[in-house]
């Protein structure tokens, strides 16, 4: 881990304010647009913005890389994100707001993608897996470090507008300095959604399921907190309880889904995640409560993102692993679209706790369809042409880029039992 660190500390460092500073506009605009009177609903939809930004750039920003290459389009893409940032309390009406969410989710994409292209060139076939646990544990607390500045800031002023605008600006000042050229970017062809859910209908289905779940958790957590009169410094922790949860615990979870039949702990995670929405929902616990709640929520999304990611390839051959991987993530975004619209509804029509009735509805959903999968066919290592790949930590948002290096992993892995098998 040192060594990886040596090679990528910039990136990792420019990565680290990136997420601070999308964690914190995040946050600070559904506490803002509180202040500013806006309906759930519209903030739901100014929340969806950025998801839908975000799955335009996923299909755009790989041409744009092709046409002018990563360094121009990450500098372009970050001083978009920059100006973005400190125009929200220029334009305060929910149209805008959403516009801008578009505009941000497109151009973070783009960030992520190049970013990832780097950390992808910068590191070997050993050192790999180190630096993409390192890349989430950063992410991760890049977006609890922003909980913290948040609480410190007032909500309904502009210093906390700016604060993100600056820490973007800056973030790419390690990056662009230290970071060599990178080969030319070239994506894969995703399978078509037909071919995938022939190979795992849970797969399609879980990650659908999961991008809701992660869009509400990301976009709607702030909403809600402003929704029951939280105080800001409540708020911040809320939200940083989700995200240590998901750090906390995809490590141990990554090593008993390779010691178990995957769809049994796919199961068991979402009805825990399930559980714990519960007694919040019914407005049980307290403070305290939520914070246990926000946790364990965090604590189960997170790691069942890249267990179905993992599920998914035990049923592929590992010149697939590749073409699947495109088609999952684009599951994944339509699914992240419908989160903040759906959950934003039901707190406009039920009140607050529709956020976790939301929560608890889709991590069901999964629960019940993944005790049904399990009647339809065996576990794929009872079925010789397939090779169990291990779970690799992930983050819900990653893009194309991570995944295919995390494929790769997965293919030299199959091919070196599929050797050890020969031998």
């Amino acid at each position: 881990m040192v060594e990886v660190m040596r090679g990528t500390w910039a990136l990792m460092l420019g990565m680290m304010l990136l997420m601070v500073g999308n964690g914190l506009q995040g946050t600070l605009l559904g506490v803002r647009g509180n202040i500013e009177g806006f309906s759930t609903t519209a903030m739901s939809i100014v929340m969806s913005g950025y998801f839908l930004g975000f799955l335009l750039g996923s299909k755009a920003v790989p041409e744009m890389i092709r046409r002018v290459g990563h360094v121009r389009v990450f500098a372009a893409l970050g001083s978009f994100i920059s100006a973005c940032l400190i125009l929200f309390p220029v334009f305060t009406d929910p149209i805008s707001w959403t516009i801008l969410r578009i505009a941000v989710g497109f151009c973070f994409c783009g960030v992520y993608i190049t970013a990832e292209s780097w950390l992808n060139n910068s590191t070997t076939n050993a050192t790999r897996g180190q630096a993409l646990s390192l890349y989430l544990i950063v992410q991760m607390l890049g977006i609890v470090a922003a909980q913290a500045l948040f609480a410190l800031g007032d909500a309904g002023g502009w210093i906390l507008f700016i604060l993100p605008s600056v820490l973007v600006s800056i973030a790419f000042a390690p990056i662009l300095l230290t970071i060599s050229p990178v080969p030319p970017f070239e994506a894969t062809k995703p399978m078509s959604f037909r071919e995938i859910y022939a190979v795992s209908p849970l797969g399609c289905v879980g990650i659908f399921l999961l991008g809701g779940i992660f869009s509400a958790l990301f976009g709607m957590s702030a909403v809600y907190g402003a929704s029951i009169k939280l105080s800001s410094g409540e708020i911040a922790t809320f939200i940083a309880a989700i995200y240590l949860g998901g750090m906390l615990l995809q490590f141990p979870i990554g090593w008993i889904s390779d010691r178990m039949d995957r769809r049994s702990l796919i199961l068991i995670l979402a009805v825990i995640g399930l559980l714990a929405c519960a007694p919040t929902a019914f407005g049980l616990g307290g403070f305290t409560g939520l914070l246990i709640t926000s946790f364990f929520i965090g604590g189960m999304a997170n790691p069942l993102y890249a267990l179905l990611l993992a599920y998914t390839n035990d049923y592929l051959n590992p010149e697939d692993m590749a073409a699947a991987s495109g088609q999952l993530l684009f599951i994944n975004g339509l699914g992240a679209i419908t989160g903040p619209l759906i959950t934003g509804y039901l707190m406009e029509t039920i009140g607050p706790s529709g956020f976790f009735l939301y929560l608890a509805i889709q991590l069901g959903a999964l629960a019940t369809y993944a005790a049904w999968r399990m009647t339809q066919r065996a576990m794929p290592d009872d079925d010789e042409n397939y090779e169990i790949v291990s779970m690799t930590p992930m983050s819900p948002a990653s893009t194309a880029v991570t995944m295919e290096a995390v494929v790769e992993g997965w293919e030299e892995q199959a091919e070196e039992n599929a050797e050890d098998t020969a031998a």
